[in-house]
């Protein structure tokens, strides 16, 4: 914050916070005829006695009853003449869209699917948000607090997204095997449905992306093995399996003696056996 005796504004250095009171330790002595600079990216939010008085734009406000309608309304208030002071604390807010936020699943969601049954899946994406109401978010999300980051309200609304999601997943998506077409629709639609819950605290929800949907480990081997038996047929990719086993079992046998070997061999015997019933 830059501040002299008739100068009130602030900058934000860091480029992550949201909302910033002047001054940051409470309320504060103003000056009748102070002048206050909002820039484009920002609005100024007065408060006096812990209650949102009148949300200021962009620009050069310089403090008088004719110009700022709650010093005139304000009850009991006497001013000797110019330059009285009075108490209020100001809430910078700041307008400008934050992007490259992140969310993600800590806990696996559960998802039914037609084809695999229950399967369990992670997923990540980003995010972007701008405050389109700040009184309301002031109110709502920031408090008493003397600055408040994007980081703050990032784990918040982490939550809002993965309880939508799992929700959403279920709604309309049937097997994990169409994830990969149903990307940009689930997140059209996320975005949607997300749009009214983060309007409650004053905020937009300016992007939303999906950047992977995903199944544990296990899950994408048999995704993988499907797909080898259907792009070699199930004869063939059982006869490759088997040719497969046989030789690692060749290996392991290899030096092993009479017993290891005789273990390899029965193994391919048997191995055969299944092939020549299929």
């Amino acid at each position: 914050m830059v501040k002299r005796p008739d100068i009130i504004e602030w900058l934000d250095d860091t480029g992550r916070e949201i909302v910033h009171r002047v001054p940051e330790n409470g309320s504060g002595e103003f000056r009748i005829g102070s002048q206050l600079v909002v820039r484009e990216s920002q609005e100024a939010v007065f408060f006096r006695d812990g209650k949102a008085m009148d949300a200021l734009g962009p620009g050069r406000h310089t403090l008088t009853t004719q110009n700022i309608p709650f010093l005139a309304e304000l009850a009991g208030m006497a001013f000797a003449g110019d330059g009285s002071p009075f108490r209020a604390e100001v809430h910078y807010v700041n307008k400008k869209t934050f992007t490259d936020m992140k969310w993600g699943t800590k806990e696996p969601i559960i998802f039914r699917d037609k084809e695999l049954a229950m399967v369990r899946l992670r997923a990540f994406g980003q995010f972007s948000i701008r405050v389109s109401q700040s009184q309301l978010f002031v109110n709502k999300m920031v408090g008493t607090e003397g600055r408040y980051t994007a980081e703050a309200v990032e784990g918040f609304l982490k939550g809002i997204i993965i309880s939508r999601l799992a929700d959403l997943l279920g709604e309309s998506l049937q097997s994990i095997f169409d994830l990969a077409a149903k990307y940009d629709e689930i997140a059209t639609l996320g975005k949607a449905r997300l749009a009214d819950d983060f309007e409650k605290y004053g905020l937009q929800l300016v992007d939303f992306y999906i950047n992977a949907i995903t199944p544990p480990d296990e899950v994408q081997k048999r995704i993988d093995e499907r797909t080898s038996m259907a792009a070699l047929g199930v004869n063939d990719y059982m006869r490759y399996k088997t040719a497969t086993a046989v030789s690692d079992a060749a290996q392991n046998t290899a030096g092993g003696g009479g017993a290891a070997t005789g273990v390899g061999l029965g193994a391919g015997v048997g191995m055969g056996a299944a092939m020549a019933q299929m």
